[in-house]
């Protein structure tokens, strides 16, 4: 089995999450400062996406579930994930 964890190159997981909890967070990958196109406007709010499903989960404004975290709406459409360090 291999480990998708190796970031000398430019590829993505086809899910990435920034939750630490979450079975899809990679801290190698989000240490490298990720940002998300989605339907060719940049978003800066982004806590999931699914490049194969084609969906990225939003916050929802300030609100909060009861556990303190920000409630999230899942969204459809294109996903491009891109690395801003990238020169």
């Amino acid at each position: 089995m291999s480990d998708d964890n190796d970031t000398t190159n430019d590829q993505f997981p086809d899910r990435l999450s920034i939750d630490p909890k979450s079975p899809y967070y990679n801290e190698a990958i989000l240490s490298r400062d990720v940002g998300i196109r989605f339907k060719g406007a940049e978003k800066t709010n982004v806590e999931e996406y699914c490049i194969s499903e084609g969906w990225v989960r939003v916050t929802a404004g300030n609100a909060k579930d009861r556990y303190g975290n920000p409630l999230t709406i899942k969204v459809h459409g294109p996903v491009e994930p891109y690395f801003r360090d990238k020169k």
